[in-house]
């Protein structure tokens, strides 16, 4: 059994990125095309220098190191660290913030897969956790939204998708997964704790069976034209501060995570493939969680920081 992080780095690029910028891509295709992107940059920086270098490691022309038989070894640019192997290696000293923690507001959105098991969720939202606050290298974050399987907010109308919502997911495994945020919670590392479709009927059963109730309700209205009325009167009276977002619910099926770590051509050429079983590793990978985080700069009304680390277990027969 092998435990691996995967990570983007920080995806904002040319400078701070305004908050609501059009286009945005939806986060599954930002997911997987950052990782490809974090991917070939580290694989460009660990490849031996080729001939026609400078000697440096840049390369000249139109070579592409990372491609076909010079792609570099997969030790070359990734590590183990306390039996997890990271991908790619990721250098703690270049991590930070630029300005003083009581500049930004730190979101995390941590999406629990369906392919992963409901007992080990603690361990995830640690796991996820720490990873952040070490890659921002702060002691705690401001919000933190989780999001579980199995629940969506789509529909015809918002009257129907409200509807459809009160009988999605499991609501004993969400009160009990709540619990592990709750302790958080308490111990000051969130200052606040929020969820993901929950529509009216969930929202309100939800509250009535958890300590600290959430402070976020954060809904996707793609498919509908309004926030439900009665979710709105709910979230009013309750103080539950209601956000929309545009997120996916399976943001890493595990097709879609093979594909990245395999030997295609925008491969990682981490796992082995069935031609040959010595180039790689082999087992069943089961995708876990997937962080989303934000370090969002108030005065400025920037996002200076964010990326994304995902966690999956590659299970050996």
């Amino acid at each position: 059994m092998t435990r691996i992080v995967l990570s983007t780095g920080n995806i904002v690029t040319g400078g701070p990125s305004i908050i609501r910028k059009p286009g945005t891509p939806r986060s599954n295709l930002e997911l997987t095309n950052s990782l490809r992107s974090n991917f070939q940059a580290a694989q460009e920086d660990y490849a031996p220098s080729p001939v026609g270098s400078n000697g440096n490691g840049h390369h000249h022309g139109n070579e592409h190191p990372v491609n076909g038989n010079s792609r570099p070894t997969a030790d070359s640019w990734t590590t183990s660290e306390d039996s997890v192997l990271y991908v790619p290696r990721i250098d703690w000293a270049a991590a930070g913030l630029q300005e003083d923690r009581a500049q930004y507001e730190i979101t995390l959105k941590l999406f629990f897969l369906p392919t992963a098991p409901v007992a080990k969720r603690r361990e995830y939202v640690h796991e996820a956790l720490q990873l952040v606050m070490k890659e921002l290298r702060v002691e705690h974050i401001d919000l933190l939204i989780v999001s579980f399987p199995g629940i969506s907010f789509e529909g015809d109308c918002e009257w129907e998708a409200d509807k459809i919502n009160a009988t999605m997911g499991n609501e004993e495994d969400e009160v009990v997964t709540w619990a592990a945020l709750e302790n958080l919670y308490e111990q000051g590392k969130v200052s606040r704790l929020g969820i993901a479709e929950f529509g009216t009927e969930k929202l309100q059963r939800f509250i009535s069976r958890v300590k600290v109730r959430p402070a976020v309700d954060q809904i996707n209205i793609k498919d509908c034209c309004n926030v439900p009325p009665p979710l709105t009167k709910l979230a009013k009276r309750e103080g539950v501060e209601l956000l929309t977002h545009g997120d996916c619910t399976d943001i890493l099926p595990s097709g879609t995570l093979r594909e990245l770590l395999g030997h295609s051509a925008q491969g990682a050429g981490i796992l082995a493939d069935d031609e040959n079983a010595q180039n790689g590793l082999r087992g069943n990978l089961i995708p876990e969680w997937v962080a989303k985080y934000t370090a969002f700069v108030s005065y400025r009304g920037v996002i200076e920081n964010k990326g994304y680390f995902a966690g999956a277990e590659l299970v050996t027969a």
